[in-house]
């Protein structure tokens, strides 16, 4: 399964709704919901700074975390910036299955 890491900043009315609502109870729902779509929450935290909270998922593919990330954007509580993640593990077998050993490099920091 492929892991993204979800960046999640609150807009405003995310903000006026997190003070009307059980907000640890609707994250467990979303999880819930998430789960049963093919999308497994690994882990998630709350931030200060740019950002309000990073969930880190596992899913299926690509089109299923996306379809959700869709989702859940569309309530208007939030927005998203996604990044795929790859393991060390993952990263160097595609390195390995690659042809960056047999590549010359023309720039001038090689």
């Amino acid at each position: 399964m492929s892991k993204y890491i979800v960046l999640i900043t609150m807009t405003e009315q995310g903000t006026k709704n997190i003070a009307k609502q059980d907000a640890p109870q609707q994250i467990e729902e979303t999880t819930k919901i998430l789960e049963e779509a093919g999308c497994k929450m690994i882990d998630h935290y709350i931030l200060m700074g740019e950002y309000d909270f990073v969930a880190i998922f596992e899913a299926e593919s690509d089109e299923v975390m996306m379809t959700q990330l869709l989702r859940m954007n569309a309530g208007g509580n939030f927005t998203t910036k996604t990044l795929k993640a790859f393991t060390m593990k993952e990263f160097a077998e595609i390195v390995k299955n690659s042809d960056l050993k047999d590549q010359k490099c023309n720039s001038c920091c090689c």
